[in-house]
């Protein structure tokens, strides 16, 4: 098995249309891209631009290691090609085979951004919450020392 990488996949470009642009030069096993930041994502979103989903990079794994080192030496800064009213005519394979990638360790570090993300989560949320608690007990100390004066007011 070999993992080609694919560091820019052109906006609007999906998964299924990667593997169908690679199907011909051998057989693929698992495709991976990765989606945009979710920040750029709004921006893009806000400014007018398209709401769909888009990627930024990609990973694809061949059956046969030497049809993947043969596709990434062919299609490398080759035009993507179809016919010329595709979307993807103009724009260029960026394409570059792994050696001695596995496809467990690109799941790892998606593993571990995940776990990093849920960290960061959490210290913020519990961040919040003592920040909650401290602010109620300002207002129910505020609240006695009000009636503490409204009792001393009254005698």
């Amino acid at each position: 098995r070999g993992i080609v990488y694919i560091s820019r996949i052109p906006p609007h470009m999906k998964p299924h249309k990667l593997r169908q642009l690679l199907q011909p030069h051998g057989a693929l096993g698992r495709v991976y891209c990765a989606p945009e930041d979710p920040a750029a994502r709004r921006l893009r979103k806000q400014k007018g631009g398209n709401s769909g989903k888009n990627f930024t990079e990609g990973w694809v794994e061949f059956e046969d290691k030497r049809r993947a080192k043969r596709a990434a030496l062919a299609l490398n800064g080759q035009a993507m090609g179809g016919s010329k009213r595709s979307a993807y005519y103009y724009d260029l394979w960026n394409i570059k085979y792994l050696p001695k990638f596995k496809w467990d360790t690109l799941t790892e570090e998606i593993n571990y951004q995940r776990a990093v993300r849920e960290q960061r989560l959490v210290a913020e949320i519990s961040a919040a919450k003592r920040e909650r608690d401290f602010y109620l007990s300002r207002v129910d100390k505020a609240k006695a020392i009000d009636a503490i004066k409204e009792r001393r007011a009254k005698k």
